[in-house]
């Protein structure tokens, strides 16, 4: 009776390759969701090294359909891990803190980004989980270690400090009719460029 021959069938577990081609075509995307939330340039590198070091040797296999969504949570993760975001008990509103952009100021199609980076760490954590990564309050919660309820009252207070900073920022504009108005393209929102960016990746 012939040898039976064995079939290799290809593996539906992502590999170190995998992690390591979704890193390379999402590094944009990745690195500013980092900044979004460490607001700092040098523990967004960290941290994205970090993230590339834990998807690709993780212990935990992961289907390859949900590799560029783990690589997302991998990261965040370790942002997790280097600022400890903790709800506070009185917030006093905007971060005082200054946040390293080189001395320059923001374009004006950014200034959502500047509102979401003057956020006090928890606030601008959760921003980015519920809102822009779209996770459940409950899965939020869990990854940042405190209670649901922490989780609700920072998006609250995240969305009216962001809401304040775009109203403040409308008032400055010039006249309607003064000025040629800024494209859609220019004024992308930051949802489009972290939400819109990973959907069209992972299509």
């Amino acid at each position: 009776m012939p040898e039976a021959k064995h079939i290799m069938r290809p593996t539906p577990y992502a590999s170190s390759d995998d992690f390591r081609r979704v890193f390379d075509q999402d590094m944009n995307s990745l690195y500013l969701l980092l900044f979004l939330l460490t607001a700092d340039r040098d523990k967004a590198e960290q941290c994205f090294g970090a993230g590339l070091e834990d998807a690709v040797e993780g212990s935990n296999p992961v289907f390859k359909e949900w590799a560029r969504s783990w690589a997302r949570r991998v990261i965040i993760i370790n942002a997790v891990r280097v600022i400890n975001p903790r709800p506070m008990e009185e917030n006093g509103g905007a971060s005082s803190a200054p946040v390293s952009s080189n001395g320059k100021t923001p374009p004006v199609e950014h200034v959502e980004i500047a509102a979401v980076l003057a956020l006090e760490p928890f606030e601008r954590f959760v921003y980015a989980m519920t809102v822009l990564e779209r996770y459940s309050d409950q899965d939020c919660s869990l990854l940042l270690r405190c209670a649901r309820r922490d989780v609700v009252a920072a998006r609250t207070r995240a969305f009216e400090q962001i809401g304040s900073a775009m109203a403040s920022h409308s008032k400055q504009l010039p006249p309607a009719g003064s000025k040629k108005p800024v494209s859609d393209e220019r004024r992308s929102s930051l949802l489009e460029l972290l939400v819109g960016q990973r959907l069209a990746t992972s299509a």
